[in-house]
């Protein structure tokens, strides 16, 4: 699914409206229409103190009044505020026209509403057009609807909040506990420092362009289920364990084994061919009852690794869980970096390692695979003033080295050599536990075990890793998830991406 800016959602409206040869209220009755379905499937008209609905002179506000008009035929008690200004949007003007039975009250900044603890707000301020801190009476009204301790709901977007770009500092902003938005989510609400303004968020359709959607350019994604449509093949009549490649696990160091373990066993997990784990003498015995599928190769050092085995029967390799940064680690890592002619994925230690010699970075092969969480990242690329400076950098960081980083954390974001960035949907805050990251690397060594390419393994990889989360916490709750959990719902989660059998 393709992220819209501002200025390109704006285009959707607009190549909708000559395509389908409606106008621009009618196109807002569909946003007022889904979004009060939305609401009243979740809201009962009975409540004590009803619906208070605050409007803009925008078009944000139009919705605003459409949605309060609905709600009323509904049978719901509705207040309607409005913001004062010089001029109103025409979407707006008709729409107030539309409400005979309801008065719009003005809002006056020295003398704004009571509203109680737990009122039900919807904030139709300001939509995706803003483009600079609001001042003045909004900033006044979005100020004393965070202080009321209400139950907001932003339609579109959260009145204040940029769309695609960073907030100034103490910039006033709504606060939201929902952000219902429309066809597709705004690359604001993906973000971890607009979390507090956004809430949860909820995507509704109204029909935009299917064919403008098609076209429009862009180098951003949040991936579904189309995105990865036929990317797992179904496995054939007469495969064998050497179609489905043999990969190399080099993980593990004294008192982290159980790193190597849920590194090997996701990877076994997730259909590579063969496995075999290079890790530290004294985990020999751990890793070969824990993983028996996988076969184990000491290395002559007891606790870590510092020698790597023959590279020629291995179809991929993966490096890092609980490796550890010995001088004599840093030294394996140089030589599998300057030997490998297979795909790497690198991961924990093996990044630390990166990110305190850069040296070794001018030695990373061509469509290498990192997976580091934005600590991780910030030594390997540098501190980030926020999270859309974070993005900069990555895209920077992909492009110089020609590789695929996936930047974990809630919407995992991939980035790529050519610049594109894909946001993974998948997951819940039950994975942030130790071992989830390890669970990850042993996924993607598999898949580009099996000869995926490095786009198609880290999207399904990522998405599989947070599917099986998502399903593993149905079972276990958020809390009480542990990375092996992750394991053994890694099945369901690749059944769900297989591609179908076709006739």
């Amino acid at each position: 699914m393709k992220l819209l800016t501002a200025a390109q959602t704006r285009q959707a409206d607009l190549a909708t409206l000559q395509e389908q040869g409606i106008t621009s209220a009618a196109l807002m009755e569909r946003a007022a229409t889904a979004f009060t379905d939305w609401l009243t499937a979740r809201q009962t008209p009975t409540e004590a103190g009803g619906i208070l609905v605050f409007c803009g002179p925008g078009n944000n506000g139009g919705d605003g009044l459409a949605a309060a008009r609905l709600l009323h035929q509904r049978g719901y008690l509705v207040r309607v505020y409005s913001l004062v200004a010089a001029k109103y949007s025409a979407d707006f003007s008709l729409n107030r026209q539309r409400l005979p039975l309801l008065p719009v009250t003005e809002l006056d900044p020295a003398a704004l509403p009571v509203i109680v603890p737990g009122a039900l707000v919807v904030d139709a301020l300001f939509g995706t057009g803003l483009t600079r801190p609001l001042t003045d009476a909004a900033a006044a009204v979005v100020q004393h609807l965070n202080q009321a301790r209400a139950r907001v709901i932003a339609l579109d977007i959260p009145s204040g909040l940029l769309a695609d770009a960073s907030q100034p500092a103490g910039s006033p902003v709504v606060r939201a506990r929902h952000t219902v938005s429309f066809e597709r989510p705004k690359l604001a609400f993906l973000l971890p420092q607009n979390v507090g303004f956004v809430g949860r968020w909820h995507v509704l359709p109204i029909g935009l362009s299917p064919h403008f959607m098609a076209q429009v350019a862009s180098e951003m994604h949040l991936v579904d289920a189309p995105l990865l449509a036929g990317k797992l093949p179904r496995r054939a009549t007469f495969a064998h364990k050497g179609t489905y490649g043999h990969a190399l696990l080099l993980a593990g160091s004294v008192g982290k084994t159980g790193a190597a373990v849920l590194a090997a066993r996701a990877c076994l997990r997730s259909g590579v061919g063969l496995l075999t784990v290079r890790g530290p003498a004294i985990g020999y015995a751990i890793l070969q009852t824990a993983a028996p599928e996988a076969m184990v190769l000491a290395d002559p050092t007891a606790d870590f690794v510092t020698e790597l085995p023959d590279l020629k029967s291995y179809s991929a390799i993966g490096i890092g869980p609980g490796l550890g940064q010995e001088a004599a680690t840093k030294q394996m890592l140089a030589k599998l970096l300057r030997e490998a002619k297979v795909p790497l994925v690198l991961d924990a230690d093996a990044l630390n390692l990166l990110g305190a010699n850069p040296g070794l970075l001018a030695l990373l092969p061509p469509d290498s695979l990192l997976t580091p969480h934005p600590k991780e990242f910030e030594r390997l690329a540098g501190p980030a003033r926020d999270d859309y400076h974070r993005l900069e950098l990555l895209r920077a960081f992909c492009q110089k080295h020609r590789c695929y980083v996936i930047l974990k954390g809630a919407y995992s974001c991939l980035g790529t050599p050519v610049g594109a960035l894909y946001f993974n949907p998948t997951g819940n805050p039950g994975m942030a536990t130790g071992g989830s990251g390890d669970v990850l690397t042993g996924v993607l060594t598999a898949l580009r075990a099996q000869h995926l390419s490095p786009l198609d393994a880290a999207l399904l990889g990522m998405y599989a890793h947070g599917r099986a989360g998502d399903l593993a916490a149905q079972k276990t709750g958020e809390a009480s998830l542990v990375a092996g959990d992750l394991i053994d719902y890694l099945g369901p989660a690749f059944q769900e991406l297989t591609a179908p059998e076709t006739f």
